[in-house]
């Protein structure tokens, strides 16, 4: 019972800051992270009302750093004033086709921005006693057998790819050089409320699907993929950084999949029936570039080390998930009247 209570006060005013706090994950992240009772910093490149962090007025909460990731001092100022000493690293520009029409931004904030961040974790090394990498599982690329398992290659080809699969090796990097404490977590697609970027696959249909309107598919819906909910993501974020301390969990990266991969239209299709939508038929574009075909990952070392397993099942997680949608969609039609 006495580790049980120990891990449970864990968090207990501890200093933590979370880069992309105003997006989708991030939100949820700072939510819990306030919920354990830690003390929050938030480094803020805009403000997003649309924001969950700020819709749920969990911004008052926390202390906001105002910066983008590319300002290395923005990032030393946060981590020294505030005196962190656990950083969440997830902000980045995390949308595919954003990164295919135009890849400088994406390539600056994605691998400038983690340097950053890990240097001036390297700087405050003697605060900073963890830090944990958001990467993805589109940092493997290509790979000639699936499930994706950690110890593969990072192949990353296209623009966002390769800016994870940058990200994640310089990760690496300042583990092996410098005995920084990072863990690297690499999730396959995250859903769950609160996203807001209607080109994502979860987001998109569920708002088609409330207006009475045809779900657009970029791809020919055929492509498989592994979807997770975002409070298991969450989960797995602070367990990893929980174990950190572990000799066997520092510098390892470890995949957070439930491992269910779906297509496309299988998923379009349980939304589909959650929200008894079955007569309003997707419309199939066939338009998507530099994307994989297929991925899908294996959690099982997640599972043994770290005793991380999903508790949403694709079902539960899509009905809170609507859920949610219907509930912002309520509210935004009440703003306007």
């Amino acid at each position: 019972m006495e580790g049980v209570e120990r891990l449970s006060d864990f968090w207990h005013s501890h200093r933590v800051l979370v880069t992309g706090a105003t997006g989708f994950i991030g939100s949820w992240l700072v939510r819990e992270l306030l919920a354990k009772r830690a003390c929050v910093a938030a480094l803020v490149k805009d403000v997003d009302p649309q924001s969950e962090l700020y819709r749920s007025g969990d911004v008052d909460k926390v202390s906001v750093v105002n910066g983008v990731l590319q300002d290395f001092w923005a990032l030393e100022r946060a981590i020294n004033e505030y005196e962190i000493s656990t950083v969440f690293h997830l902000g980045a520009q995390s949308i595919v086709n954003v990164a295919y029409r135009f890849p400088l931004p994406t390539l600056e904030a994605n691998i400038r921005g983690t340097y950053n961040l890990l240097e001036a974790c390297r700087v405050h090394d003697d605060m900073v006693q963890r830090v944990i990498i958001a990467s993805s599982d589109k940092a493997y690329g290509e790979q000639p057998r699936l499930p994706y398992t950690e110890e593969m290659s990072l192949n990353g080809r296209h623009p966002y790819e390769v800016s994870k699969s940058c990200a994640d090796l310089i990760a690496q990097a300042y583990y092996h050089t410098y005995k920084l404490p990072v863990g690297i977590a690499r999730c396959g697609n995250v859903y769950g409320g609160g996203d807001l970027n209607w080109s994502r696959i979860v987001p998109g249909t569920i708002r088609s699907f409330l207006r009475g309107e045809r779900p657009v598919i970029r791809s020919d819906g055929t492509y498989l993929r592994d979807y997770v909910y975002v409070k298991d993501v969450v989960r797995a974020y602070i367990r990893l950084a929980e174990c950190l301390d572990e000799q066997q969990v520092q510098g390892e990266a470890f995949n957070f999949s439930e491992e269910s991969p779906l297509s496309v239209l299988e998923l379009v299709a349980i939304i589909q029936k959650l929200m008894e939508c079955e007569h309003i038929k997707p419309d199939i574009r066939n338009c998507a570039k530099g994307e994989i075909h297929t991925q899908y990952l294996s959690s099982k070392k997640a599972k043994e080390i770290l005793n991380w397993h999903p508790s949403y099942s694709i079902e539960e997680g899509l009905k809170e998930t609507i859920g949610w949608y219907r509930r912002y969609f309520a509210s935004c039609r009440e703003a306007e009247q």
